[in-house]
């Protein structure tokens, strides 16, 4: 009997499930969304429950939808953004919402409530820190459980129990919250987000002390075994199983969180060479190594993270499509555009793509040579990590029209594009050797994208068969938890296939070491204009 497996995926918006086979097709996927709540400015909350309901709902979709049996799914694997969910000795919600709700127990991972409490941590100096790039965000865990110690010290006492998000998913599967057990932990979560230190297999107590939050390690809060992502965590629940339509003997895997499922679902034969870069909204980096390396302004090293045998740091663009979309739809010509795409039945992308091939046949030069733009809109997460770093654009003229716009879409994907060959060049000069880029998300969708990432970074571009590589990867969690394969590099060398491989135009080498080297300048710039500014005292 053939093979399958579930991959499901939560994220910001939507649960997903997808049905994948051994060689890592997928036969048929759904999606269902999710509630957000924001009571207060910053404060971006869930449900655990509604996410749980919503998933059992994608979950029979997705098996109807493939044509098969639910007692043919052998394994099942989670993958989900790092939110922090806060439940009771028994499993039950308790709230982390200052409106008191219960059903409002998660803490987003883009929940800002806690910047002051991630500043506290980042002075405190400590060593741990050295394993997140020496940065501290508030979209880790241990700020937020310190904001809820100290602005909802009742809800953090009720609490019993604080999960990411991945982890709760599948101890909900397996039925590890019933006040029973101590639910098990993925490496992934714990080393990313709460400060783990794997490579030693030990918490830093001292700086858990040092915060108050020691209590937390005499309660079921920090205790369970933490294991490697695909590890077996334990069968479906007979409640679980009967809701999903699947069998009860469906085992379930240790998950992963959502961008390092997507990393997993690309990795291909030569992990060590590759940079799996995420890129849609803004870019994920995710760099793997044998040794560890400490890279300035990239998370990270993270031992076991993704592989149980390696090392893996995390680099990222805090806005990479959102600011091509800002970019397009900040024009004046921006209306003109959306009439020209509609009349040609093509999306805004393709219809400027088209014109800018057009363009460069007329000049036979180079359209940006003297337009340059800075993508630091949303500041730099790496690896310059400073938030209040700003846009900048060198060239302007007043032109108004379509080609005008055509040519700062081009400025914007060259931008972008520079963007990730800063980080690459980071990360080889701290130890990472990385040859080629493996993508997935929007940028696949814009062929032009990828050529300028391609032609400014220097590095082939290699796609992947299957493009729902996230649900792919939370597949070769399950796929392995269930013995068949021996482990994760096993399952992704045999279950994900490149589609297709995009080189860089040697050619144009030159023209994009200059404007790589504008593109640092104007950073350069930036900060002296602050100084210049606050010479005046202002």
């Amino acid at each position: 009997m053939s093979a399958y497996y579930l991959g499901i995926d939560v994220g910001s918006a939507s649960v997903r499930a997808g049905v994948f086979d051994q060689h890592g097709h997928c036969l048929a996927q759904a999606a269902c969304e999710i509630e957000q709540y924001r009571p207060r400015a910053g404060f971006v909350e869930q449900s655990s429950d509604n996410i749980w309901s919503q998933c059992v709902t994608a979950v029979r979709a997705a098996v109807s939808e493939a044509g098969i049996d639910g007692e043919a799914v052998r394994a099942v694997g989670f993958d989900a953004t790092c939110s922090l969910v806060a439940l009771n000795d028994q499993g039950a919600p308790v709230s982390v919402s200052p409106d008191n709700d219960d059903a409002h127990n998660i803490v987003m991972w883009m929940d800002h409530r806690a910047i002051e409490e991630a500043s506290e941590i980042a002075a405190t100096g400590h060593p741990a820190l050295e394993y997140i790039g020496g940065q501290v965000s508030p979209e880790l865990e241990l700020p937020k459980l310190l904001w809820l110690h100290r602005h909802r010290t009742d809800q953090f006492e009720r609490a019993a129990l604080f999960l990411d998000l991945a982890d709760f998913m599948v101890a909900r599967a397996i039925g590890d919250l019933d006040g029973r057990h101590e639910p098990e932990r993925s490496v992934c979560t714990q080393v990313c987000k709460w400060l783990y230190l794997a490579h030693e297999g030990r918490w830093p107590e001292d700086l858990l002390e040092r915060l108050g939050l020691d209590e937390l390690m005499s309660r079921p809060a920090m205790q369970g075994e933490i294991r490697a992502p695909g590890s077996r965590a334990g069968t479906l629940s007979s409640e679980a199983a009967e809701a999903m339509g699947l069998s009860p003997q469906t085992v379930v895997a240790t998950g992963l969180i959502d961008a390092h499922a997507g990393a997993l679902g690309m990795l291909g034969e030569d992990p060590e060479g590759s940079l799996a870069v995420i890129a849609g909204t803004s870019a994920c980096h995710i760099a793997f190594s044998r040794e560890a390396c400490f890279v300035p302004g990239v998370w990270g090293p993270y031992w076991g993270a993704v592989l149980p045998d390696g090392w893996i740091n995390e680099g990222g663009q805090s806005a990479v499509g959102a600011l091509i979309d800002h970019v397009i739809h900040d024009s004046g010509a921006f209306e003109a555009l959306s009439r020209a795409a509609e009349a040609d039945e093509v999306s805004h992308f393709e219809w400027l793509n088209r014109r800018l091939a057009a363009l460069e046949e007329e000049r036979r030069d180079e359209l940006t040579r003297h337009l340059h733009l800075l993508d630091h809109h949303h500041g730099n997460r790496s690896p310059l990590v400073d938030a209040s770093l700003t846009g900048m654009i060198s060239g302007l003229t007043l032109d108004r029209d379509l080609d005008a716009l055509a040519v700062r879409y081009l400025a914007t994907l060259q931008a972008v594009s520079l963007g990730t060959r800063h980080i690459v060049e980071t990360l080889n000069a701290h130890g990472h050797d990385i040859k080629r880029l493996r993508l997935c998300g929007g940028a696949l969708k814009n062929a032009r994208w990828l050529k300028e990432l391609s032609d400014a970074t220097g590095l082939v571009i290699e796609l992947p068969e299957e493009r729902e590589t996230v649900l792919l990867g939370s597949a070769m969690l399950a796929a392995t938890a269930c013995g068949d394969y021996a482990g994760l590099r096993d399952a992704a060398a045999a279950m994900s296939a490149t589609a297709q491989r995009v080189a860089p135009d040697t050619t144009r080498r030159a023209f994009f070491d200059a404007k790589y080297r504008v593109y640092r300048q104007m950073h350069a710039d930036q900060l002296r204009y602050r100084d210049l500014m606050k010479a005046r005292g202002n």
